[in-house]
């Protein structure tokens, strides 16, 4: 299991940390989006912050991955980051190959979260920690 741990941690940190950099610095091409994506991504450059915020936090959280650093507050951080990019490409970009790539990712997600599990049972506590 611990392997498997390792090679997942490690897969999810550079998926993150390329795709976060890519992000900032654009050294890979984006596929063309189809007109209801191109609105949705319109209307994130428009806030002026949203891609800044998307990008930094896969940046921050692979970079905790691949140093395995802080790796539950690492999932923490890219858990809302995963969730919409299943749910870009289920409703407003339903690519197939894009669409296996996000459920791959989310897999590996909820395969390390369920390893450190430990970690998140407090925030699942009725009783608050004083």
């Amino acid at each position: 299991m611990k392997i498997a741990v390792t090679v997942a941690r490690i897969l999810l940190g550079l998926v993150f940390f390329v795709f976060g950099l890519n992000g900032f610095l654009h050294f890979m091409p984006n596929p063309p989006p189809t007109p209801a994506a191109g609105a949705f991504f319109g209307a994130l450059i428009a806030t002026h912050y949203m891609f800044g915020l998307i990008f930094g936090a896969q940046v921050l959280g692979g970079v905790l991955l691949l140093l395995n650093v802080a790796v539950p507050f690492a999932l923490v951080v890219l858990a809302p980051v995963i969730v919409n990019i299943l749910a870009f490409h289920i409703y407003l970009s339903p690519v197939p190959m894009q669409l296996a790539i996000a459920f791959i990712v989310m897999a590996l997600e909820l395969l390390l979260a369920w390893y450190y599990r430990a970690n998140f049972a407090p925030l699942f506590s009725s009783v608050p920690r004083s």
